[in-house]
């Protein structure tokens, strides 16, 4: 059974779900140091390493409910610059995480603030959601600041659970819930 291909747009954006086509910029995006320097997820080898991380997306399309959202982001011409998705692997508890990559030449524009908005707001009115979280390196600054952005709060300080280029580094935790989530948005 064939589910619902996502897809959310704003004046800037596309969020769709990630395809096959999206191969060669996953690769690119996840072989940037400057991306992957607070990622838990190593720098690929070889674009085969990026095959298995987009099928595990792609499989995820056929299940109902899906425990992955992955999605390519998208100016509105098309072009990739980034990734985000959410996690939803707590069913019973209507949480998810929130996770978001985007390439070094767009930081700075407010792109994954106005895609992580639209994010969230998929996941509380069309999945049902009662908490999005997030997890930041405590160095991520850039990353801080857009889960403020978007109303997360910071619920606390998780000590050396990330393990990061063979370090294990500190990890602050954030959240929204649905309730604020609509008071702010």
């Amino acid at each position: 059974m064939m589910t619902e291909i996502i897809n959310l747009t704003t004046d800037r954006l596309i969020i769709r779900d990630l395809n096959y086509d999206d191969l060669d910029f996953i690769y690119v995006i996840h072989s940037k140091p400057e991306v992957q320097k607070y990622a838990t997820l190593d720098i690929p080898e070889s674009i085969e390493e990026s095959k298995d991380y987009l099928r595990k997306y792609m499989e995820q399309q056929n299940h109902s409910p899906r425990k992955e959202y992955g999605f390519c982001v998208s100016l509105v011409n098309q072009e990739p610059i980034g990734l985000i998705g959410l996690s939803n692997g707590l069913g019973k508890f209507k949480s998810a995480e929130l996770w978001f990559k985007l390439h070094p030449k767009y930081w700075g524009k407010g792109y994954i603030t106005e895609a992580a908005l639209l994010v969230m707001k998929f996941g509380f009115e069309r999945l049902l959601l009662h908490r999005i979280e997030a997890g930041v390196a405590t160095e991520n600054v850039a990353s801080i600041r857009v889960l403020e952005k978007i109303g997360m709060q910071k619920e606390g300080l998780r000590r050396k659970i990330l393990p990061i280029r063979g370090e294990w580094k500190d990890n602050f935790h954030y959240a929204v819930l649905e309730d604020d989530f609509i008071q702010i948005h």
